[in-house]
């Protein structure tokens, strides 16, 4: 217990009292609404924090884990036992300069779309509606309609797992489909160099009208839900696969596939990490009886369930 306090009041001179939250629901921290009490809920405001607060994580041998706005995440009902660090509201600065665009890593990217947009740059319109932070689209070489994260970036600024700063060019960051250099080797995105092309703003300005209006029209926006629910398999797509195996609407308590984009896990109001869990493991199990396909969660999984 006393380790425990000594632990508690160093991240509370590392950080300010009123930036480490104890025993901090994760339902309120990610799109899915779901997830029980993080021991210590970290909000750094810059990069000296970060490094600081990691060091007295491996002190102590408390785990950690570092999320953004919690777009793509499924925390367990119990809980996360140790140090969940939000690189989010607190370091989301955006700076354009020439057809550059310097973001630090919890800037959203619909935030980075608009700067983009203000600036007369285009190239980032695909990204528009993505609801997450930079850091997060960066970890997962995030896309959407046709674009994705490794077309437009240029360098980044990254802590290696030893609590080093590095600086990569987009040579060395190995990005994929739904991976990267950073998820691989465990490395923690501070900010990224964007690298777009002059534009028409009025032609900026449709192009991300008619992206936000397609997603609105065949996404379920008004559920809470962790985005597409699982990776696009070599030659299919995920959506249509779980719809052809009959289970449109299929549900587990409150969790379910959406009706309006199979390819959604949605909330419906109460669901738990459990129901969220089963239904996943249900919906692989019979898309591939369906179609020999076995589908690959996209979303991330942290905590006790």
């Amino acid at each position: 217990m006393e380790r425990k306090m000594d632990f508690y009041k160093e991240l509370c001179n590392i950080t300010g009292i009123e930036n480490v939250l104890k025993d901090e629901p994760m339902s309120r921290h990610t799109t899915f609404k779901i997830g029980g009490p993080a021991d210590y809920f970290i909000t750094p405001t810059g990069e000296e924090e970060i490094e600081r607060v990691l060091l007295l994580c491996r002190q102590y041998k408390i785990p950690f884990y570092i999320m953004g706005n919690g777009s793509n995440l499924l925390v367990g009902d119990k809980g996360y036992r140790g140090v969940v660090l939000q690189i989010f509201k607190r370091m989301n600065g955006v700076e354009t300069s020439g057809k550059q665009v310097y973001a630090q890593a919890g800037a959203l990217l619909s935030k980075i779309a608009a700067k983009a947009l203000e600036a007369g740059l285009t190239g980032f319109e695909f990204a528009s509606g993505i609801p997450g932070t930079l850091g997060g689209a960066l970890m997962m070489n995030a896309g959407a309609y046709g674009g994705e994260m490794k077309q437009v970036l240029k360098s980044a600024k990254v802590l290696d797992q030893e609590g080093h700063s590095l600086s990569l060019s987009i040579e060395q960051m190995d990005m994929g489909y739904r991976t990267s250099i950073f998820s691989k080797n465990g490395y923690l995105v501070l900010s990224a160099v964007l690298e777009l092309e002059p534009g028409d703003k009025e032609t900026i300005q449709m192009k991300m009208e008619e992206l936000r209006s397609r997603r609105v029209t065949k996404q379920p926006l008004e559920y809470g839900s962790a985005g597409s629910t699982f990776k696009r398999p070599e030659g299919y797509f995920a959506g249509k696969l779980i719809e052809e195996a009959g289970l449109r609407g299929f549900r587990v308590g409150d969790a379910q596939v959406s009706e309006k984009h199979c390819g959604f896990v949605i909330n419906r109001g109460s669901a738990t990490a459990a129901e969220v869990t089963e239904l996943m493991e249900q919906v692989i199990e019979r898309v591939e009886k369906s179609s020999g396909v076995r589908l690959e969660p996209e979303v991330k999984r942290i905590g006790e369930f």
